[in-house]
């Protein structure tokens, strides 16, 4: 089949069936029985737990409502286009289109970093360098509240002009908001600055800076609690059962992302898809499946706890980092979890290549292909001047290059017994994203399962807090 709508991303781990590593393709069909099974504890009884209220200790936390939120969405939005939670998103992001020219996205983690790395899959390269004619009219987007580092801070708010009075929609700028308690110390002292700066820009009245701030919470805590003192006009919420790294296909990455005018009714499609792969397909024909025994087998049979995700495009490094905090949050507990790091290539090839191919052989490496570009190849090209001794490659286009790059880089990986496994993007779009982000929380959550450890909660990011605070002098 060749539509849209039909066609998936693909994975080939044929690359990891090394004779030095002991993984055989018979492996991983012994391994079907135990990924089946896993497979059922997700669809089934994880979401009739879930469904019921009643959480054993040994699964509390049950994040697993991400499982059904797209058709969720999508069924909802279907039925009322204005009234639904969708419709209003969308009537918000194009509000805030003729409000402002630029966006602060205030969050951290699973708040914020879905949205990162969809502005810079599907937007231009250089978007916020784009005057507004060129974005269409589509306010250029920024993130904070992810860090407490002084200079980035002082730095966007010098560039959103440190409270100056607005005279054009070229000086008006808003607040989306993303916390599900408020209580985040990052985002809530970004907050506080931003909303400052933003008051004293409108000269401080209450009526003009509600519009301006957008929250996307919890049904209760203290950023709800904040924007209904602000007399906020809209308010989304981060859905229960959902947690912040699931959370990309909720208003806490549909909001941003509509802003953007990114196709957000794609982007849900291609996970509803992906959905329907995952509950359907046979192991080997199973993306989700095939990406967990893939990993789980070399990480048991020959010690590969590394798991390099190489994203043969720039566009895609936010992808990377976004499923670096996935998996390192879900599995990395109880001493055990792979590790996750991403590498961008061909750039990283002339940083970390030397240690990948021929250091530790720990590293399983995954590699997130484009198999089409958005824009026309981009050849070479003749020159008088061949002092650089290319017009040998004048007829070669970028993605000649890059794809001989990933061949070349294949090969030589498997030469000294580093395995490799294919993760196919027919391109880089809202639906092919929403299918990948899918993808991978489901596998992440199957490998959970498989392996026996919850995928859901983070316990030990709670102790970091808790120091910082009584550093501070805080209770």
């Amino acid at each position: 089949m060749t539509t849209k709508k039909t066609n998936l991303i693909s994975y080939d781990p044929s690359g990891v069936f090394l004779d030095d590593l002991g993984v055989s393709p018979a492996d991983l069909q012994a391994l079907a029985p135990r990924l089946e099974a896993a497979r059922t504890e997700v669809l089934d009884e994880d979401l009739r737990l879930l469904a019921e209220g009643v959480v054993p200790k040994e699964k509390d936390p049950l994040d697993a409502a991400f499982l059904e939120l797209p058709e969720r969405i999508l069924a909802e939005y279907r039925t009322d286009q204005s009234g639904s939670e969708l419709g209003r998103i969308l009537q918000t992001a194009r509000r805030l289109q003729n409000a402002v020219d630029r966006v602060v996205v205030l969050g951290i983690g699973g708040s914020y970093m879905g949205a990162r790395a969809l502005m810079e899959a599907c937007c231009e390269p250089y978007f916020n360098e784009l005057d507004r004619g060129q974005r269409g009219s589509r306010p250029r987007m920024y993130f904070e509240g992810n860090n407490v580092d002084n200079d980035a801070s002082q730095g966007l708010l010098k560039l959103l002009g440190n409270g100056r009075a607005v005279e054009t929609i070229e000086d008006r700028w808003a607040i989306v908001v993303i916390s599900k308690s408020g209580a985040t110390l990052e985002t809530a002292v970004a907050l506080r600055q931003f909303l400052t700066a933003l008051k004293q820009s409108v000269g401080g009245d209450a009526e003009k800076l509600a519009p301006l701030v957008v929250p996307v919470t919890g049904t209760s805590g203290k950023l709800f609690n904040l924007a209904h003192a602000l007399g906020c006009q809209e308010l989304f919420r981060v859905p229960d059962g959902v947690g912040g790294r699931f959370s990309v296909l909720s208003a806490v990455g549909l909001l941003p992302a509509a802003i953007l005018g990114l196709n957000v009714v794609s982007l849900l499609e291609g996970a509803a898809a992906m959905n329907e792969h995952f509950r359907t397909a046979p192991p080997g024909e199973n993306a989700v499946l095939d990406f967990v025994g893939a990993g789980h087998l070399l990480e048991m049979q020959s010690a590969a706890t590394i798991r390099v995700l190489n994203v043969w495009s720039k566009a895609l490094e936010s992808v990377g980092l976004w499923y670096d905090q996935l998996l390192a949050e879900s599995l990395g507990k109880d001493g055990r979890g792979a590790t996750p790091i991403t590498a961008v290539n061909t750039r990283d090839l002339h940083s970390r290549a030397q240690q990948h191919q021929q250091g530790r052989p720990d590293k399983l490496f995954t590699n997130l292909i484009v198999d089409n570009w958005r824009c026309d190849p981009l050849r070479v090209g003749h020159s008088e001047l061949d002092q650089d001794s290319l017009n040998d490659l004048a007829e070669k286009s970028l993605p000649e290059i890059m794809t001989a790059a990933i061949q070349g880089t294949n090969e030589a990986y498997h030469d000294d017994g580093r395995p490799t496994a294919d993760l196919h993007l027919p391109q880089v779009n809202e639906f092919y994203l929403g299918q990948l982000f899918q993808m991978l929380m489901l596998a992440t959550v199957v490998e959970g399962r498989l392996i026996g450890i919850n995928p859901y909660g983070q316990p030990g990011v709670e102790f970091y807090k808790k120091n910082m605070n009584r550093f501070l002098g805080r209770r």
